[in-house]
């Protein structure tokens, strides 16, 4: 904390909504190829089978378990493994309450009802379990669809059998198959991403670059600190993210920043040969070490802790409940204001407003302007393909995995281009149970997506988030108690080692804390005043604890005497 006193910067409670950024395209993804090819390939399977038997009917059952396909891929495989395992799991529980619902009643209002409770469940399970992109929207597209599907009751065993057939197929195409090619792929690669972003910080020094080399460096050590059993290639992929630290801690066009090693290394590591081996990088600076070690706490380390935390994020008073019931109150008006406008299925509505919320209103009025977008220029490529969709089971077949194929390899430059392709197939999948009046089509998705997101934004504006400026303040207090108690444990004499590793996790879990309230408060309405600079000076000095403790445990290296580290 700086000895000055400062005051406080005043945050206004209504901030300005962005137009232009949101719609930005970046530049895409380097693993696009991953769930972009598994999803085709674990869709093609169910779909080429059920048209060898002329049930093309069914491929809403199975397609539900294809879209499993899209999750995990920068996972290791272990973790992997589990997580899809999880997937299909959620998928098919959402599914069976969609199914069984369906076929007990007709009425609209109950299943708008059922919609939004499930939009809401997934929202909160997602946000908590942190199960990362394409998140929940995936979970609600399927059961929100399948709540306005004719079902019988006797129908549902064998398409919840249709959906799990699906979801081990792409458990297969996912895991298995990549697992058997390269043990460590996910790991090399995060690596490889780290090397190369350090590198060009190193010959192009700017905030651009450094904040993507930090945001790469990030994930690298998430990676990394995600597997099971440290094995040599790991150890030496760990000693490489240690360099791409160095690079950004001696800062872009310091001398003995070459980027032209970095480079090689990462070329070297994402590909198939041994991993190459540096020679010993210098410590880390602080304030790096301190962000990765934040990072290291997300992975637990004791029996039942995940399931303690998720507990936790579940519980009462729980930062994830005001968006979850924002997502219940928008999906379920949403669906209601569609269907009084003459929408007889109206789980698009539902959809699109499921889709919006995101950690905060700034976030969320983002996602808006992207799906919007997005959905209309995509009713506008279904309309001009439907017409070669409806030559043959083939073609149609054809369409919708190439829409699976351009939603991934688009969807990373910016959302609104990837609903360019997600909107289509959402359509086509629709023909496979019967051909349906395009106008009334497309009239139904345009009217669903234009009241979906004004409907859902509009929710996210009312339920307001009052306990994001508290969560800020109390995460504050945290942070520095446990900065304190750390500070105590370096100052006694000959501080065992146990105690050192306790006061660190402490801390970093404290810093987890702060950073992800201050995060999310940021972007909210209706706030009180932020405290920016506490929170600033807590993080600097945090890190600069963590660093002081780590080198006290012998796990980074003594900066040199000029200061360069």
């Amino acid at each position: 904390m700086s000895d000055t006193p400062t005051r406080p910067r005043r945050q206004p409670s209504v901030r300005r909504l962005p137009l232009a950024a949101p719609l930005r395209l970046v530049q895409p993804s380097d693993m696009w190829l991953k769930p972009a090819s598994s999803v085709v390939v674990a869709t093609a399977i169910p779909n080429l089978v059920l048209f060898s038997v002329d049930r093309l009917d069914l491929v809403m059952y199975t397609m539900a378990g294809s879209l499993c396909a899209l999750y995990g891929h920068s996972l290791p495989y272990a973790r992997r493994a589990r997580t899809v395992i999880g997937v299909v799991l959620g998928m098919l529980a959402g599914l069976a309450v969609s199914l069984v619902t369906a076929s007990l009643t007709d009425s609209t209002a109950v299943l708008i009802a059922v919609g939004a409770l499930l939009a809401a469940g997934q929202k909160l399970l997602c946000d908590a379990t942190r199960i990362g992109p394409p998140g929940p929207l995936i979970f609600t597209f399927v059961s929100s669809a399948a709540l306005f599907a004719p079902q019988r009751l006797g129908q549902v065993p064998g398409h919840l059998a249709l959906t799990l057939g699906a979801g081990a197929v792409s458990w297969l195409v996912t895991v298995a198959g990549p697992a058997l090619i390269r043990r460590e792929g996910p790991e090399r690669h995060a690596t490889a991403r780290a090397l190369n972003a350090a590198a060009a910080y190193a010959a192009e020094p700017g905030h651009r670059t450094r904040r993507a080399a930090v945001a790469a460096v990030h994930a690298a050590w998430q990676t990394l600190l995600a597997t099971g059993r440290p094995t040599p290639v790991r150890r030496a992929l760990e000693r490489l993210v240690v360099h791409a630290e160095a690079a950004l801690s001696a800062g872009g066009g310091t001398p003995g920043t070459d980027p032209a090693p970095l480079r090689d290394w990462a070329a070297r590591t994402r590909a198939r040969g041994p991993v190459p081996t540096p020679p010993a990088a210098p410590g880390t600076a602080a304030e790096l070490f301190g962000i990765e070690a934040e990072r290291a706490v997300l992975r637990p380390t004791a029996p039942g802790e995940a399931r303690r935390a998720l507990l936790r994020r579940l519980g009462p008073g729980s930062p994830l409940l005001p968006i979850a019931a924002r997502a219940l109150i928008g999906c379920a008006l949403a669906g209601y204001v569609s269907s009084a406008a003459g929408v007889g299925r109206p789980y698009w509505a539902i959809v699109t407003a499921a889709s919006l919320y995101q950690a905060n209103v700034t976030l969320s009025w983002n996602r808006t302007l992207q799906r919007t977008l997005g959905n209309l220029l995509g009713v506008l490529v279904f309309a001009a393909v439907l017409p070669v969709t409806r030559t043959g089971p083939l073609a149609l077949i054809g369409f919708c995995l190439f829409f699976s194929f351009a939603a991934e390899a688009l969807i990373t430059r910016n959302y609104w281009l990837g609903s360019v392709a997600v909107t289509p197939m959402a359509l086509l999948v629709l023909e496979y149970a019967g051909s349906h009046p395009a106008g009334e089509l497309i009239g139904d998705r345009v009217l669903d997506t234009v009241i979906g997101a004004a409907v859902g934004f509009l929710a996210a504006l009312l339920v307001t988030n009052r306990r994001a400026a508290g969560r800020v303040e109390t995460a504050l207090a945290a942070a520095e108690l446990a900065r304190a108690h750390a500070v105590r444990t370096l100052a006694a004499p000959g501080p065992g080692p146990a105690a050192l590793e306790a006061a660190r996790r402490r801390l970093t879990g404290s810093l987890v804390e702060l950073r992800e309230a201050d995060d999310t408060a940021a972007g909210e309405w209706w706030q009180r005043d932020l405290p920016q600079e506490e929170v600033l000076a807590a993080e600097q000095a945090g890190h600069r604890t963590l660093a002081a403790t780590a080198k006290r445990q012998g796990l980074i290296a003594p900066a040199p005497e000029n200061g360069a580290v």
